[in-house]
């Protein structure tokens, strides 16, 4: 089975948005908007393939868009 690649999470950051890697301690970037970090994540999602994670002001996952190598037909 091949080893995944993390990917990219928006969240909120005190009074901003940051997008950070899956499993990094530090934001690679803390922005003012979050349609700011998204375009910033994605783009680094779509570089690397990987899955980018969008979470509300709850941090929950209220979105998520995959840029890697998608099963198709989808399972399930």
């Amino acid at each position: 089975m091949a080893k995944t690649k993390p990917g990219q999470h928006v969240s909120p950051r005190g009074q901003g948005w940051a997008v950070r890697r899956a499993g990094a301690s530090r934001a690679t970037v803390v922005v003012d908007t979050q349609e700011e970090a998204i375009a910033r994540a994605k783009a680094i999602a779509q570089r690397q393939g990987t899955e980018l994670y969008i979470h509300g002001r709850d941090g929950r996952i209220r979105e998520r868009n995959s840029y890697g190598n998608d099963p198709f037909p989808p399972r399930g």
